[in-house]
């Protein structure tokens, strides 16, 4: 692989990290939304005895998304669960091949079946402009099923910088930019 061809790809890796970073600090804003959300139904039922369905659904859909669309931002950071007995002690050589094979043999095909899974699912939902079975309940559910679709993408990409990270790093290509994060591996017990 040329120099230019690993700066291709290295680059390729900071654009979807940056996609990433920045889906998932976005996000991060429906976590004190979906909280606040949380609390003012609280008060609203138990303090005044008020509720609505649709406000109850807001909450639970916020969690919802989250979920979803910051999966690929938990990947960035390593946030995914991992039992990390030899991996945390490895080499980058070592932590470079269990990631790309990881990602081509368990992400990817995960990824695929969520996929193939939702896909139908989604376009029926649009189809008929689904929304809430509860009367009140929020409209646009079709909106939220569409989540399962951006997780897909999103962590796919990340998965796909995450495979080309690890090729860099097995080639002896890898910069700084492009190397896998660190700050886990140096962390105590």
């Amino acid at each position: 692989m040329t120099d230019s061809g690993s700066g291709a790809l290295a680059a390729m890796v900071r654009l979807i990290d940056r996609l990433n970073e920045t889906v998932g600090r976005a996000t991060s804003w429906l976590v004190l939304s979906m909280v606040l959300t949380t609390c003012l139904v609280a008060v609203l039922r138990y303090g005044f005895g008020l509720g609505w369905i649709w406000l109850q659904e807001v909450y639970v859909w916020m969690h919802g998304v989250i979920i979803m669309v910051a999966a690929g931002y938990t990947l960035l950071h390593d946030g995914h669960v991992r039992v990390d007995i030899f991996y945390r002690s490895a080499s980058m050589r070592f932590k470079a091949w269990v990631d790309l094979l990881g990602v081509l043999f368990l992400l990817f095909p995960m990824i695929g079946i969520v996929w193939w899974t939702a896909w139908p699912y989604v376009l029926l939902s649009w189809h008929r402009h689904e929304e809430s079975r509860d009367a009140g309940g929020m409209q646009g559910l079709y909106l939220l099923k569409t989540a399962m679709l951006v997780f897909c993408v999103l962590l796919a990409l990340q998965g796909l910088a995450l495979a080309i990270r690890s090729l860099l790093v097995l080639l002896n290509r890898a910069e700084s930019s492009a190397a896998p994060k660190q700050e886990h591996d140096q962390a105590g017990p």
